[in-house]
């Protein structure tokens, strides 16, 4: 049995996955959320992330679900309360990018919508039902310090008029975690904003070559892609209590991008 149990939305691929391994090395049972699980495919999704957290020594259960669907949240907790009783960490990664650059007047409403639903609506209500739960483990005494962590992006603060839809919605998911903060302190429950920069996934495969050049060129202080392990390790500082008097904090994880230079 892990030390605590993280329930990890977008768990199947990417930085979700990274994120899921690092915990797992870490001694947490995992919680994956992705839309779907093939248990015979062990080359990539969900049942390639369990064969590895369990290959740790850890607990993994697969949990399907569209976070977008909000009446899906209830079954997809209490999936998870039912195997391990308890969700001691929420991180809150699931997203996705929208499904054509387009110049901020060509955006449709219906890739507006999409991204939204995904990206804010979804994680804010998921977030929403797991506090409510998390405050009453802190009640009941539960050992483990509750954590709350928003994976929202350098969009949030970053202006791409290419993909408008996308910096909006990570944006409100950040201000989503400062909201929680504020209303989950009294009850011991820490949030925090991890934004990760340009991280090499599935989402950025098709804009490598743009990326690469800009990386080449200076656009980082660290001269390199970020991975999802990179995530995966500040997800577990904070998760493991290295961050314990910091709720609220916004960690960049972007090799220096954030950094104003002249």
């Amino acid at each position: 049995m892990g030390k605590a149990v993280a329930l990890i939305t977008g768990a199947s691929r990417g930085i979700g996955r990274g994120i899921a391994i690092e915990l797992a090395k870490h001694g947490y049972d995992i919680a994956g959320v992705a839309t779907r699980y093939e248990p015979d495919n062990l080359e990539k999704g969900l049942a390639e992330v369990e064969k590895r957290v369990e290959h740790l020594g850890v607990r993994f259960l697969p949990v399907v679900g569209d976070i977008s669907d909000l009446a899906s949240h209830d079954r997809m907790v209490q999936q998870v309360l039912d195997e391990f009783g308890a969700i001691d960490v929420l991180v809150n990664n699931a997203g996705v990018a929208p499904l054509q650059r387009l110049d901020i007047l060509e955006t449709t409403a219906e890739s507006f919508d999409r991204l939204i639903a995904i990206n804010v609506r979804g994680p804010f209500f998921l977030t929403q039902l797991v506090a409510r739960r998390m405050i009453e483990q802190v009640a009941e005494k539960r050992a483990y310090t509750p954590k709350i962590i928003f994976v929202t992006s350098i969009s949030s603060h970053t202006a791409s008029p290419n993909r408008a839809e996308y910096c909006i919605s990570k944006a409100g998911l950040s201000m989503a975690a400062q909201n929680y903060a504020v209303r989950l302190a009294d009850h011991g429950i820490l949030v925090f904003d991890v934004r990760p920069g340009i991280i090499q996934t599935d989402m950025t495969s098709g804009v490598k070559e743009k990326y690469d050049r800009l990386i080449s060129s200076g656009l980082l202080l660290q001269r390199r892609w970020g991975t999802p392990e990179d995530v995966g390790k500040v997800c577990v500082a904070l998760a493991d209590g290295y961050l314990d008097y910091a709720t609220g904090t916004v960690i960049e994880v972007g090799g220096g991008f954030g950094i104003h230079r002249l």
